[in-house]
This record gives C-alpha cells, structure tokens and sequence, in this order.
C-alpha cells in the first residue's frame, strides 16, 4: 500500500457482508474502497484494471473460488496485498492461502473486530503476517492473541 490512502477491491458474492466490509474499513480515513466484485472472475477482472493496494477477498464465490482467484491475481497485480475474509477455519486451507501470497486470514464471525486490525498488519509498517480464527495457525504467522506482547502480538505455541 503506497502513500498516505490504501484503494482497496472488496470482494464477496454476499452484499451484506460486502457492505459490513466496506463500511467497516471505511472508519478509516486512510482506506479507499475503489471496487467491489461479486465473484471471481470479476475479482480477477478488476484487480487488473484497478491495481488495488489491497483486496479483501472470499474464499467461497461463485465462477472461480477465492483460492484459484487470487492465484491469477498474483500474475496480474503481484503488488496488490491479499486479506482472506473467509468462513473458513481450516488450517489446511490456510496454509494453501498463505502459499499464495496472502497476508492475512479473517475469520467473517470475527471480522467485526478483526479485519481493521488485520489491513493494519499488513500495512507497509508491519512486516508480521496476521490472522484470527484459525483451529491451527501456520508457523511462519504472528497471532494476535490473549498472550500478548510489547507490540501486542506473541508468536504461535
């Protein structure tokens, strides 16, 4: 995410989950949404044209899975930052995420409280990556979690 607004692409074929997204990352002044896709394909699609700083994007939409998008997202906007927001809690399908670049892992039931918190890990002043919800994180991840320390984060068990 470059200079001092983030365009983000928010991505889910669910509209209220697609506007609780919008809405909540819209607290912040610093977050743009510039497009929203309802599957995809159309993710694919507008990540090209829009080169977003950031998509939060589903795992589960129609025409091309969450996985399989952000794969041809890669080849078509390497510098765009991908958050999974997701239902998911699988660590398998976590990992698989984060093999493709992910930088983050939301959890939808816990997006209300985490997902601003997850665009700020993945800000260009945080290096770590992020994640909530998951039954078994990853070990390259650092986990916000009740253990916490001086920055708020400690490392997986």
């Amino acid at each position: 995410m470059q200079g001092s607004t983030s365009r983000i692409l928010v991505v889910d074929d669910y509209e209220p989950f697609r506007r609780f997204f919008c809405s909540t990352l819209l607290k912040r002044a610093d977050l743009q949404i510039v497009g929203e896709a309802l599957d995809g394909l159309e993710a694919v699609q507008k990540a090209e044209e829009l080169q977003p700083d950031l998509i939060v994007l589903d795992l589960g939409l129609p025409t091309l899975n969450g996985i399989e998008a952000a794969r041809q997202i890669r080849k078509l906007s390497p510098k765009s930052k991908i958050i999974f927001v997701t239902l998911e809690s699988s660590a398998g399908v976590a990992q698989e995420a984060f093999s493709l670049g992910a930088l983050g892992y939301v959890i939808k039931t816990r997006a209300g409280s985490d997902l601003l918190a997850a665009v700020e890990a993945v800000s260009p002043r945080r290096r770590e990556f992020f994640h909530y919800g998951l039954d078994h994180p990853p070990p390259v991840m650092v986990i916000p979690s009740q253990r916490r320390g001086a920055d708020g984060f400690s490392l997986p068990h």
